[in-house]
C-alpha cells in the first residue's frame, strides 16, 4: 500500500513537471511569435492541469502559470484590448479551476480519478443486487430506469439466496435521479449485507434502524421484501410504505393485488412493526414488485396506475415472460421519475 501511494505521488510530481515545461514552452512561443500566438494559449496547460493534477499540486501550478503569463505580457510590452481580454479570460478560468480544486480537496484526487472511483463504487454495489442463479422452474428479472436517463437513481434492488430461500427487496429512496444517487449507493450496500445475514422477519426492522442512525434530513425510503420458498412456492411479503405487490394467478388468469397494510416507511419511526402477507405461487403464476414511479404520475393516482400495470401486464406477458420486466417498464411510468420493476415467474 505504501509503495502504491509513493508511485502515485511520483506520478503527480512528474505530471506537474511536464505541465510546467509545457507552460514555459507556450511562453517561449508566445514571445517568439506574438503575431501568431494569442495570450489565451495558456488555457491549454490550465485545461490539462485541471484534469490530471490533484488538489495538492494544482494551486501551485496555477500560481506558476499566472506568473509566467504576466511576465510574458510585460516582455511583449503590449497592452491592447485583445491582450487585456485574454489575460482576464485566463484569470477567470484559473479562478474556476481553483474553486473546483477546493471542492475536490476533501477527496484528495484529480477529477478523472475521482470520477472513476465513483463509477467503480457504483458498479461494485449494483452488482450486489444481481439476481442469483435460480432452479429451472423459476425465472426472475429486474429492470431499472432513472429519471432523465442518468446512471444514478434512487430505486434499487437487492437479492439473496440461501438454499431454497430466495429474498428479493425493491427499495425507493427519497428523491430521484442524481439527488438520491449517493444515498441509494450507500443503502444498497448496507441492505445487501443485512438481507444475506438476517431472517426474513428481521430485515425491514434492521433496515429501519440503520436509516434512523444515519440522521439524514431526507433519510427515508420505502421498500417491499419478497421472501420465496423455491421448493413449494410459498412466499411472504412485507412492505414499508411501499406500493403493493401484484400476482398473476395462472389458474384464473386474473391479477391479484396483495394488501399493502404493512409498516411505515423506513427511517421515520423507531421500533416499527412490519407484518407479513402470505401466499403461494403455483406453476404459471407471476409476481410483480415495483416502485411508485412506475404506477404514479402527476396526472394519475397510484390506484389507476396499478390498474394500468395489470392491463399492460396481461397484454405483454401473454406472449411470454422472458424480458417481460424490460417490456413493461418501457411502457409504464414517467420518464422524469425513477422506476424499478422486478418480475418473478414460476414456469
Amino acid at each position: 500500500m505504501t509503495s502504491l501511494t509513493t508511485l502515485r505521488r511520483r506520478g503527480q510530481s512528474l505530471t506537474l513537471l511536464a505541465l510546467a515545461a509545457f507552460t514555459v514552452l507556450c511562453a517561449a512561443v508566445l514571445i517568439g511569435r506574438p503575431d501568431l500566438v494569442p495570450i489565451t494559449v495558456f488555457i491549454l496547460p490550465l485545461f490539462f492541469a485541471s484534469h490530471y493534477l490533484g488538489p495538492r499540486h494544482l494551486p501551485w501550478f496555477i500560481v506558476l502559470l499566472l506568473t509566467v503569463m504576466v511576465l510574458c505580457v510585460i516582455e511583449r510590452q503590449r497592452g491592447d484590448w485583445r491582450t487585456v481580454a485574454g489575460v482576464a479570460v485566463v484569470f477567470f478560468l484559473a479562478f474556476v479551476v481553483l474553486q473546483s480544486s477546493f471542492r475536490r480537496s476533501r477527496l484528495g484526487v484529480s477529477g478523472p480519478r475521482g470520477e472513476s472511483m465513483l463509477v467503480d463504487l457504483r458498479d461494485r454495489i449494483q452488482s450486489q443486487g444481481m439476481l442469483p442463479p435460480l432452479p429451472p422452474a423459476w425465472y426472475a428479472e429486474t429492470a431499472l430506469r432513472s429519471a432523465g436517463g442518468t446512471p444514478f437513481a434512487g430505486d434499487f434492488v437487492v437479492a439473496s439466496r440461501r438454499d431454497a430461500r430466495l429474498d428479493l427487496v425493491v427499495v425507493d429512496v427519497s428523491g430521484k435521479g442524481e439527488d438520491a444517487g449517493a444515498r441509494s449507493l450507500l443503502l444498497s450496500g448496507a441492505f445487501s449485507g443485512l438481507l444475506g445475514a438476517l431472517p426474513p422477519a428481521e430485515f425491514l426492522p434492521a433496515a429501519n434502524d440503520y436509516l434512523l442512525r444515519q440522521e439524514w434530513e431526507e433519510g427515508f425510503a420505502t421498500a417491499i421484501h419478497f421472501s420465496l420458498d423455491l421448493n413449494g412456492g410459498e412466499f411472504e411479503i412485507r412492505t414499508a410504505g411501499h406500493p403493493p405487490a401484484v400476482q398473476l394467478e395462472a389458474g384464473s388468469g386474473r391479477w391479484r393485488v396483495h394488501p399493502s397494510d404493512g409498516g411505515p416507511v423506513l427511517g421515520v419511526i423507531d421500533q416499527a412493526d412490519y407484518p407479513a402477507v402470505s401466499g403461494r405461487m403455483r406453476p404459471g403464476d407471476a409476481v410483480l414488485l415495483y416502485t411508485d414511479g412506475l404506477v404514479e404520475t402527476k396526472s394519475r393516482d397510484i390506484g389507476l396506475g396499478i390498474d394500468k400495470l395489470q392491463g399492460q401486464g396481461e397484454r405483454l406477458l401473454r406472449h411470454g415472460f422472458d424480458d417481460g420486466a424490460a417490456r413493461l417498464i418501457d411502457r409504464l411510468g414517467s420518464q422524469n421519475d425513477d422506476r424499478a420493476l422486478l418480475l418473478v415467474h414460476r414456469r
